[in-house]
Parts: C-alpha cells; structure tokens; sequence
C-alpha cells in the first residue's frame, strides 16, 4: 500500500471545513482518488488557492493582438478603389487583405466575429457609382430643384 501523503498544517480540519461550507462554487463529493490525490499537492504546493478551479485554456485566437490592430486600422483608413477594386469593405475582401498582409487564410464568419471582438459594427454605406460626378452633386445641392424643369402641376379633386 502507497504510504499517506502529507498534508499542510497550516489550517486545521474545522477550518478547512469552515471554508468549503462559504465556498460558493463547492464541488460534488464522489471524487476519485486520482483527483484527491492531485487535489492534496495543489493544497500543498499553493494553499487554498490551489484549490479552484482553473481557467481552460480554449482555442488560440486566429490573429495575435498586433495583427487585430493592424486590421483595425485597416478597417478604419478604408479601401482604395484602384488598389482594392472596391469602394466599401466587405468580409471576403478583408479575408484576401489578411492573406496577403498575415498570409493567414479565414473564413468570412470567423472574421465577422473578429471584427466584433474589436468593437467594430456591420454598417452599409449608400449605394455610389464610380462614374458618379462629385462637381454635379455639389451643384445640386447648392441650388436644389431650381435646376429641374418645371412640371405642370396636376390637381385632382374628390368628387362629392
């Protein structure tokens, strides 16, 4: 038979106790002895701290944290429409700038969930040709309908 592992004097039995009763997150008896066991060396080794739970450690994030920014920025400055052959970003040509600039292949919806870890949100702009003539709207606005022809206005009346 193993001999008995040794356990940290520091707090007695009743205090440990004491502790596990406030413990909100108290596990289920029926432990293992494998699990005991590894318990009563974290207890050794760190204490009650030892003793929580510890964080998974989950799926590494696609892009380190420098690439997030540099997406970012990319994001916010905008494409070039000679360089990017667009006037707004859409998911799958942002996956084409990442594979360039991180070569780093991603899906458009693993990207739509970066892109709102970041704080960005989906935002579609207004429909603009490339051939549209920024000097005609500018006219337009200054001068409104006054540059239309006049209609004849056509009035309708409500028989009684």
């Amino acid at each position: 038979m193993p001999a008995a592992l040794p356990i940290r004097k520091d707090l007695s039995a009743s205090e440990l106790r004491a502790l596990a009763r406030r413990e909100g997150k108290g596990r289920l008896a029926g432990m293992d002895r494998q699990a005991l066991r590894d318990a009563v060396m974290r207890y050794n080794a760190e204490g009650v701290a030892g003793l929580y739970d510890r964080p998974l450690p989950g799926r590494p994030e696609w892009l380190i944290e420098g690439e997030q920014a540099t997406l970012k920025a990319i994001i916010l400055a905008g494409p070039d429409p000679k360089r990017h052959g667009c006037v707004e970003w859409t998911l799958p040509i942002l996956c084409e700038v990442i594979a360039e600039r991180c070569a780093k292949t991603l899906h458009p919806a693993s990207l739509s969930r970066i892109v709102r870890r970041l704080e960005l949100s989906k935002q579609k702009m207004r429909p603009r040709h490339p051939q549209s003539d920024a000097k005609a709207q500018a006219a337009f606005q200054k001068m409104g309908s006054a540059l239309l022809p006049m209609r004849p206005v056509t009035r309708f009346t409500v028989p009684v």
